[in-house]
């Protein structure tokens, strides 16, 4: 393999396994140029929702009907939406038009544009705040609902793989944050992948 950063294709998030792209999209790099400012940050943080035998996507695809439709795509296009009226959460597309499975980025270590970032947040200087969370990470970066739908293999949004080989003992699978409203049987899948000892992953549950 080249030493050099490779672009990822749509082909990696139009894989049938949504909890494999989860896991591998640790240790990539996401960048983003939103008016012409560029940010990006290595992702320490993800989780994965499937559209079978995961109950809190039953739900998200029953209460959002209509801005679930983006979910209906090919893999590899943002599903963007706001929670609490406040935080934006960037999620992925994955596998094909007929299966709406989708990966969130939760957290980035921040490696480019920095500057920008703290900007954004109103911070001073760079801490765990900046980018561990969601929708911490998607103010940093720069990322709106209005970026809904746009390929995360284009000039906006996009992933990087910069020869990095994340081993198995240093990914944390754990339960996901925030299901106790869809049962123990969704809360408790550990569909939740983090960097072991990462400062820039979110709190642990």
């Amino acid at each position: 393999m080249s030493d050099k950063p490779q672009k990822l294709s749509a082909s990696f998030f139009q894989r049938p396994d949504v909890l494999q792209i989860a896991r591998e999209l640790l240790g990539k790099h996401l960048y983003t140029n939103v008016d012409g400012i560029l940010t990006a940050g290595r992702v320490v943080e993800t989780e994965a929702y499937r559209h079978e035998g995961d109950h809190s996507m039953t739900m998200h695809l029953q209460r959002k009907r209509q801005q679930a439709q983006g979910l209906y795509v090919p893999g590899g296009r943002a599903y963007i939406y706001t929670v609490y009226n406040k935080y934006a959460l960037f999620n992925i597309a994955t596998h094909d038009a007929d299966h709406p499975d989708t990966v969130l980025i939760r957290a980035v270590e921040p490696t480019i544009g920095v500057e920008a970032m703290l900007h954004r947040r109103g911070l001073e200087a760079p801490k765990r705040a900046l980018t561990a969370g969601p929708g911490v990470m998607s103010q940093a970066l720069g990322i709106t609902p209005a970026l809904t739908g746009l390929p995360v293999t284009g000039d906006v949004l996009w992933f990087e793989d910069h020869g990095e080989a994340v081993a198995d003992a240093a990914v944390v699978a754990s339960s996901r944050v925030g299901l106790e409203y869809a049962g123990p049987e969704a809360s408790g899948l550990p569909w939740r992948f983090r960097l072991r000892n990462n400062p820039w992953t979110s709190p642990a549950k």
